[in-house]
Order: C-alpha cells, then sequence, then structure tokens
C-alpha cells in the first residue's frame, strides 16, 4: 500500500518541483520537521508531509488486524473507529495546513486598505482554529510594516473566521441551536463531532451564523409567477420572554414595578410584563379557487357535498424580527412582493388579524409603493368575537349559541357584517345585561362596525381570494412558540433575533443557498476589505 501510495504521490508532486522559493527564513522553515514529520521542497509531499495522518491510519488498521479488537462486539468497534477516525482526520487536516504553509510563496507589493505597503515578511505565524475534527495549527507568512496591522494573504485563500471556530462549527451550531434548545445544541455537536462546545459559544457562532440574513434577501430575486396567481402579504406579532436588559422601555418599567416573587417559573399575566413582540411577515403566491358561503360552513352544505377547495398557498416566504419594528418588517414584506410582481400586474392582497397599525402600515406601504391592495380581516378573527358575543345571551355549553353564531356567521359572509353588529347590540340592550356583561357583544359589534370595509367576504370568495391567516398563524407558531417559547427560555435580542432568522431560513427552504453567500460575505468583510482595492494579492 506504501509503494502504492508512493507513486500516485509521484505524479501529483514530481521530484525535485520548487514548491517554495528561498528566503527570509522560508528554508528553515521547509526543513523543519514539523507536526507531521519531516517536510521537504522536493520529493513526494503526501509520503513526508502527512507522516503524522499515516501514523494514525496505520495504528487503526493494526488495531482492527490485532487479536483486541477480534473480541470487540461490533457496537465497540463502531465507538473506537468512530474516535480513532476523527483523529485521524484531524491530523490529515492539520497536515495538509502543514503543507501549504510549506509551500507559501512569497508576495510583491502587499498594500492594506489603508494605503500601506508591508514590506517586512515574517515566517512562524500560527494560529489555532478549532474544526469539526478538533483543534488544528495554522501556519502562515505575515507581511508587516511599523503602526498597521499585519496582513496574512494565505488566512484569505482559507478564508478563515476571525474566531477560533471554524465556519463548518458555525454551520452546525446554526442548524441546532435553531432546531431546540442550546444546550440540545451543545450535545448534538458534541455527538456528531465529538467536540464539546459551551452554550453561550453555541449562541455566539449561531448570531453570526444569521448575520447575512437581511443582505441575501435584498439581492435575492425568486422566480417570477403568472399574471393570474394571486400575490398575498401578511403579518402578526407574536410575543417572546425576554431578560429584563431586552425589554423595550415600557415592558421594563411593568416588569420592574411587579413584585418579585419566590417562584422558577412565571405565571401568566406575569409573563405579559417580561414579553417583547416579536413581528412576523409572510409573502406567497395562490391560485385563485372560487367559493360559496357554503364552502366555508359545513351546516349549510347539503349532506354528502364536499367543500370546494380554497387557495393553496405555494412559494412561501418568511420573515421575523424582534429587533426592527413592525413597520419595517412590513416594509420587507413589500420589498419581497415587489421583487415578485415588479410592475404590478398581479392581485395584491393583505390578510390581516385587525390590528390596526397593521392596517395603517399597511395602506402607508400600498400608496408610497403606487400598487392597489385589498385588505381582507381574517374569518376566524370574527368568529372568535361572534363566540365571545354569544357568551353573553347562552349558558356555556348551550346548542342553541351554535345554531345563534353559525346564523350570524352566514350573514357576515354574505355582506352583511354592519346589520349582524345591529343585531348583537339590540340583543344585549333586550337582554337587559349590564355594561360589564355586555361587553363582550358590544367589543364583537364595534370589532364589524370598524372592520367592515375589510369583511366584503362576498367578493372575495367570488373571486378566489383566501379569507384567513392560516399561513402566518402557523408561521407565528413554527418561528416563534415551537422555539422561543420552550420552558424556562428568556431571551437576549441578539440570540433572540438571530434563532428568528435562522428558522425564516430553513422554512423558507433557502438555508444552503444562503450559507454559500454568508460565507462569500465573511471572505470580503473579514479579508478583502482590508487590501488596497479589496484586491487580494496572488502569487505570480
Amino acid at each position: 500500500m506504501t509503494a502504492d501510495l508512493d507513486t500516485r504521490c509521484g505524479e501529483l508532486y514530481p521530484r525535485g518541483d520548487e514548491v517554495l522559493p528561498a528566503g527570509d527564513g522560508d528554508a528553515d522553515r521547509a526543513s523543519e520537521g514539523g507536526r507531521g514529520g519531516g517536510r521537504s521542497r522536493g520529493g513526494c509531499a503526501a509520503t513526508v508531509g502527512f507522516s503524522a495522518s499515516r501514523e494514525q491510519f496505520e495504528s487503526l488498521v493494526c488495531f482492527l488486524d490485532g487479536t483486541d479488537a477480534a473480541g470487540l462486539s461490533h457496537a465497540e468497534l463502531e465507538e473506537r473507529v468512530d474516535r480513532d477516525g476523527r483523529e485521524l482526520l484531524r491530523r490529515l487536516l492539520d497536515d495538509h495546513l502543514a503543507l501549504r504553509a510549506v509551500r507559501e510563496q512569497r508576495l510583491d507589493n502587499v498594500v492594506g486598505d489603508e494605503g500601506g505597503v508591508r514590506g517586512r515578511v515574517e515566517s512562524g505565524h500560527t494560529r489555532a482554529l478549532e474544526t469539526v475534527f478538533g483543534v488544528v495549527s495554522v501556519e502562515r507568512l505575515a507581511y508587516r510594516a511599523p503602526g498597521v496591522a499585519n496582513l496574512h494573504p494565505a488566512d484569505a485563500a482559507l478564508n478563515l473566521p476571525v474566531e477560533r471556530h471554524s465556519h463548518g462549527l458555525r454551520k452546525l451550531a446554526a442548524v441546532e441551536a435553531a432546531r431546540g434548545s442550546f444546550q440540545d445544541a451543545v450535545d448534538a455537536i458534541e455527538r456528531c463531532t465529538g467536540q464539546r462546545l459551551g452554550k453561550r459559544q453555541v449562541e455566539e457562532l449561531a448570531t453570526l451564523g444569521a448575520m447575512d440574513f437581511e443582505d441575501f434577501y435584498e439581492i435575492r430575486r425568486p422566480k417570477r409567477r403568472k399574471s393570474d396567481q394571486l400575490l398575498v402579504l401578511s403579518a402578526d406579532g407574536k410575543g417572546i420572554v425576554m431578560r429584563p436588559d431586552a425589554l423595550r422601555p415600557k415592558a421594563a418599567t411593568r416588569a420592574a414595578r411587579a413584585s418579585p416573587k419566590p417562584r422558577t417559573r412565571l405565571s401568566a399575566a406575569e409573563k405579559l410584563n417580561h414579553k417583547r413582540m416579536a413581528e412576523i411577515g409572510a409573502v406567497y403566491d395562490a391560485t385563485p379557487a372560487p367559493r360559496a358561503p357554503a364552502d366555508i360552513l359545513a351546516r349549510d352544505r347539503p349532506p354528502g357535498n364536499e367543500p370546494a377547495p380554497g387557495p393553496v398557498a405555494t412559494n412561501k416566504w418568511l420573515t421575523a424580527s424582534i429587533v426592527k419594528a413592525p413597520a419595517a418588517v412590513i416594509g420587507r414584506v413589500f420589498d419581497e412582493a415587489h421583487r415578485r410582481d415588479p410592475k404590478h400586474r398581479r392581485t395584491w392582497l393583505a390578510l390581516v388579524d385587525g390590528a390596526n397599525h397593521q392596517i395603517q402600515r399597511i395602506k402607508y406601504e400600498a400608496k408610497t409603493r403606487g400598487v392597489t391592495v385589498t385588505i381582507i380581516v381574517d374569518f376566524v378573527h370574527v368568529l372568535e368575537y361572534l363566540w365571545n358575543a354569544a357568551g353573553c345571551f347562552y349558558p356555556e355549553g348551550d346548542p342553541a349559541a351554535q345554531t345563534w353564531v353559525h346564523h350570524q356567521a352566514s350573514r357576515v359572509l354574505e355582506g352583511r357584517a354592519t346589520k349582524v353588529a345591529g343585531t348583537i347590540r339590540r340583543k344585549a340592550t333586550t337582554t337587559k345585561l349590564n355594561p360589564a356583561q355586555r361587553k363582550p357583544a358590544d367589543d364583537a359589534a364595534n370589532y364589524l362596525t370598524n372592520k367592515a370595509p375589510y369583511l366584503d367576504y362576498p367578493t372575495a370568495l367570488k373571486q378566489g381570494w383566501p379569507i384567513a391567516t392560516g399561513i402566518i398563524e402557523g408561521a407565528c407558531r413554527h418561528l416563534v412558540k415551537d422555539r422561543m417559547d420552550i420552558t424556562g427560555a428568556r431571551w437576549g435580542l441578539a440570540g433572540a433575533e438571530a434563532i428568528l432568522k435562522l428558522r425564516a431560513l430553513k422554512a423558507n427552504g433557502d438555508f444552503d443557498t444562503y450559507w454559500r453567500y454568508h460565507l462569500d460575505q465573511e471572505r470580503h468583510h473579514v479579508h478583502e476589505a482590508r487590501y488596497h482595492d479589496h484586491a487580494i494579492p496572488q502569487a505570480t
């Protein structure tokens, strides 16, 4: 096997090739034993330079070929090969980096972004890099000049991070931290790689991994759709329990006034004072699917008739932020919609739960951008108000309440929301309820009256438009509740923002594409930006 390796290495690295120019200590460095055994400027680099890797490989083979391994179960063998195999991979990477250090060529005219020429070259500059295989050393030439920072062109070739942890560990931290708790992420990384990180390190790496989210979607050009497809926008808010230093001023004041209690768990009322609202935005495409009120309310359908299917959401895109104001998130939703339909040829719809600030912001964005947007209030929210009103008139569990709600909901679907509001007020008066007892009924009547311009369900059903906010409601559960609301979670701003963005990337199916973009941005900001004209010098 060694002879075969020598033959192949001779083809890849012919003996006598000059892999390193002499001068300024490089010849001494090339002749040192180094981490992986002796290295030479000629000969088979893989044979000489990878001696540490070869030693580990031979040790593993000898173990598997010996009597000790013969008595082990397959599970014990898996454990041993997994541990020693990781060490083999670490040594292979370490030896490769050492070989690159030996081969690194000196460059002329290395100029920093401030215009200073680094005329002095020093060898032997080493840094540690913690990778998915373990810790390795990276040795490279340093280009120096008085009063300015050193430059290491080899760092740019490797796209090394500023931090100790590799991009591979950063990616694992981003994936696992978005999936479950930070402790779960620590355990998953250790199971996958054998490397043990702290919870704070995982959170910091996940935060770094999400830093290019906004820029990625700013330049992204989604696929254009046919003009007969609906373009649906939606937004909603969801509270996240925060640490005291991450609350908005009013919430922080309320939390400070609340008397401390010797309990480790907050009650529902106390959580309200410790929450900060995250804004969630969604954009998706849908093919119109005309329906009738009977397709919405099952009791109106003849027996045996199946309801007509509603519009199906496709090409869904989500965004979320707890740092940015809701207005900024809704602006990003409109940006995405504009990228999909820059000439505004499609029908734009906005589905909301009735929050006034969302409606006002949608109107503002639509007017500013010169696009017509039809706002529709979620029909499910209307039903909730009707059920609350029914509680004023009927005992809990009374079948008459269901009949009454169904009748009023049918009238709302027929476009008679204001008349239903009048019916509710009259019933509350004739029932002689006091102000406290009739409050849910008055709230429902006021809701129907105030939102009447956005309750044109007859037109929506006829045109085949959606009338429910299921997509954004599901996004709030998936992006926020399923991850951010786990037991005991208390969030800081940076960590919460990063996890929201990473979960949005996964939900959008863009994570892999985003990660390639993120690494390109790392190369630009960490390395290219440090050189004159953002040009990393190359060997000729």
